[in-house]
């Protein structure tokens, strides 16, 4: 049987943009099949004990920015650590690739979420313009109609509900990985994830 994967992340978080990649080729490898969930953070954090960047003690920001760089380069990924359009609100992001999800299917949510981290991350583009995200969906060969979908209570509602299934499921930080109620938190624990992906199956 093969396994499931609930991918807790959020939009705008520099870490998902750092494991994405490697997540859905570790996923595709194992033959698991990824349910894609894009939460509020907004709303996770003040549950979970966690902070906002903006609220964190300076040196724990500085020390961010020292890591950013550190696995940037350690894994090969070209990224800019502090981008134009960064805070940045990843609503509407999350939502887009929701619509998508419900109406194409989780792999290309999952494509849209990887090109999504890029224009934040590396490409320099605004990921909460309307313009942005119609011009994502239409790189990424997705109808242009996702985009009003988006906006609609369906998408909202599924935005609520996945970050509500985060909280009950222990969830605090992204990206996090949750494979049989067993969390991995973070880029840096694709490695357990693997493992626990290549663990026999029963029938």
């Amino acid at each position: 049987m093969a396994a499931a994967i609930d991918y807790y992340f959020a939009t705008q978080s520099p870490w998902a943009f750092l494991g994405h990649e490697r997540f859905v080729r570790i996923a595709r490898e194992a033959g698991a099949k990824v349910s894609v969930r894009p939460v509020d953070f907004g709303r996770i954090f003040p549950a979970s004990g966690g902070l906002p960047l903006g609220k964190r003690a300076p040196q724990r920001q500085a020390y961010r920015l020292v890591e950013l760089r550190r696995f940037s380069d350690h894994l090969g990924v070209t990224m800019n650590v502090q981008p134009r359009f960064f805070p940045v609100n990843g609503d509407d992001a999350s939502r887009l690739i929701l619509a998508v999800a419900q109406a194409d299917g989780d792999e290309a949510a999952l494509r849209l979420a990887g090109a999504v981290s890029s224009a934040l991350w590396q490409q320099e583009r605004d990921i909460a313009s309307a313009e942005t995200l119609a011009q994502l969906l239409s790189e990424n060969g997705l109808a242009a109609e996702r985009l009003a979908q988006s906006r609609e209570a369906a998408a909202q509602q599924r935005y609520d509900e996945y970050t509500a299934a985060a909280l009950e499921a222990g969830v605090f930080g992204a990206p996090s990985y949750v494979v049989d109620g067993e969390i991995f938190w973070g880029q840096d624990r694709l490695d357990f994830l693997q493992r626990k992906l290549s663990e026999p199956k029963g029938d």
